[in-house]
């Protein structure tokens, strides 16, 4: 991970990256389950994953990646991103965890969950530094607070 260009003291980014952090928690948390022979616990974590990127994903789409997406630059970049929100958002709820087939998939699907994180925390959250104006954080902010109602 990056911690070089100080785009992790921005309050947005903070928010993304603690979502990421719990979001990767409970994968090895359910993982650790799955070794431990419980797999009610993991599918019990994978959901309480699902609910988080819902909320995350949602404040990334419609706020940082929609402000940046308007930049030809990065349009593509975004775009992949977003493939793997939808790619994984399916997933999650298919896996049948009790099946050793699901449980490879799931371990093979958080180690691309690990790769996209870093897609975003090394790639695109230090290019929105120099890429957003005060008005697309300010949008990029109110389109994650509407994500988060809590």
């Amino acid at each position: 991970m990056c911690h070089y260009c100080g785009c992790r003291e921005i309050p947005l980014i903070k928010e993304f990256i603690a979502e990421h952090e719990r979001v990767t928690d409970a994968a090895g948390d359910a993982l650790r389950a799955l070794d431990a022979g419980d797999p009610g616990r993991a599918r019990a974590l994978v959901d309480a994953m699902a609910g988080e990127l819902t909320a995350h994903w949602r404040g990334e789409e419609d706020g940082l990646f929609r402000v940046m997406r308007a930049d030809p630059e990065y349009a593509p970049y975004i775009a992949a991103l977003e493939v793997e929100h939808r790619e994984l958002d399916a997933l999650l709820p298919a896996l049948d965890l009790t099946d050793p087939a699901g449980v490879r998939t799931f371990t093979e699907a958080v180690r691309e969950l690990h790769r996209h994180i870093a897609k975003e925390e090394d790639g695109l959250f230090p290019a929105s530094l120099t890429a957003l104006s005060g008005d697309e954080w300010d949008a990029s902010m109110a389109a994650w607070r509407a994500a988060h109602p809590r």
